[in-house]
């Protein structure tokens, strides 16, 4: 069964780190392109970064670069995203998601998400 789920979620203070962590079963997520998004309360889903196949290459959006990086654990099926200086506006649901296409059809996996809070 094909599944992503997320964790490492929680509450931080601003300037604090998290990170967050997208296990897949079912598939092996270095053969996708692995993205992290996020939506905050009434605020459209914003995608905040992205690890290619292979990890060749990563991207950030403007909001977070510098301060959060993204990677791949092989070995343990995932792909992480290291939060540093946490600011408020940095709140939302995060959500895992997987993308690949063969010749047949599209792949896209998501996870269920998990909460980030920053706050004081």
């Amino acid at each position: 069964q094909v599944q992503l789920v997320e964790s490492g979620g929680g509450l931080v203070q601003p300037g604090g780190s998290l990170r967050l962590s997208c296990t897949a079963s079912g598939f092996t997520s270095s053969r996708y392109t692995m993205k992290w998004y996020r939506q905050a309360p009434g605020k459209e889903r914003e995608l905040v970064a992205f690890i290619t196949t292979g990890g060749g290459t990563t991207k950030y959006a403007d909001s977070v670069k510098g301060r959060f990086t993204m990677f791949r654990n092989y070995a343990k099926n995932t792909a992480s995203l290291q939060m540093n200086s946490l600011k408020p506006e940095d709140t939302a649901m995060y959500y895992c998601n997987a993308v690949a296409r063969d010749y047949v059809r599209e792949y896209d996996y998501w996870g269920q998400g998990t909460q980030v809070t920053v706050s004081s």
